[in-house]
């Protein structure tokens, strides 16, 4: 099979795609949430994943990452580029759902639902800070949380607190790798029925840092954004990744263009 070709329906009974070798479900942030609702309805243990460039790349340099990313029940397409690689790869996804948006709708329908919510990341400073501002903002909303500065030795332990809290939604502010290599390790020690890496997001939600503006979001600059705010630490990762991602997009349309699909 082309890595540009539909693969059958995956594990949350939808048509997912294949992107690069990489599955993703191909749903609206709508059709998203409603599969998210009923993963919470039907308690089961579950662990989510987005797609974006940065990943894309990861996973075709790290076993670990690509294994964890078809193993995972729920996959959408983060970045914005991915989407526009997908329509030039021949799969095209319906939108993009970014990770914080995907949050700050799912802190809603906790709110509204009675779904417990546990943030696990960030500076011990900016989780208390997250952690005020969705009590202030949603007084019906319960919502625990953890730093996200410990060590090896107490991840066993933090990954018990999180299964003693009885949350339905984990929310995992840490960078990528780690994030998607911490909930595969500790998914059913947690039992937590929907977990989520959600990177930086935390940051957001506490005003540490700020989010693109909308034109850039919708153009695929939110890494250009990145860079301006944190030039140092993200020039060299984005020049390095977003080269090689393009690099493995222009690889396979040329080799879908010269010898097609196998099902063709």
């Amino acid at each position: 099979m082309s890595v540009a070709t539909e693969l059958k329906p995956g594990k949350t009974g939808k048509e997912r795609v294949n992107f690069l070798g990489l599955p993703i479900d191909n749903l609206s942030m709508d059709e998203t949430i409603d599969r998210i609702d009923r993963i919470i309805e039907e308690r089961k243990i579950s662990q989510h994943v987005v797609i974006n460039a940065l990943k894309t790349v990861q996973a075709h340099h790290d076993n670990r990452i690509r294994d964890i990313i078809k193993d995972c029940d729920l996959i959408n397409a983060d970045g914005q580029a991915v989407v526009w690689a997908s329509k030039i790869l021949g799969v095209p996804l319906k939108e993009r759902v970014a990770g914080v948006d995907l949050m700050q709708r799912l802190v809603v329908e906790a709110a509204e639902n009675g779904w417990s919510i546990f943030c696990l990341g960030a500076t011990k400073e900016v989780n208390d800070k997250v952690l005020e501002i969705y009590r202030t903002r949603y007084p019906e909303l319960t919502i625990q949380g953890h730093h996200g500065y410990f060590s090896a030795k107490e991840e066993k332990r933090i990954a018990d607190t999180i299964r003693e809290s009885n949350s339905d939604i984990l929310l995992l502010g840490i960078s990528s790798p780690m994030k998607e290599l911490f909930i595969n390790k500790y998914l059913q020690d947690m039992r937590v029925p929907f977990c989520m890496g959600v990177g930086g997001s935390l940051d957001i939600v506490a005003g540490k840092t700020r989010r693109a503006p909308v034109w850039m979001q919708k153009n695929g600059l939110e890494w250009l954004y990145r860079v301006y705010q944190e030039p140092g630490r993200m020039w060299k990762r984005y020049a390095t990744t977003n080269s090689i991602f393009i690099y493995l997009v222009l690889k396979e349309k040329i080799k879908t263009f010269l010898f097609g699909s196998k099902n063709d």
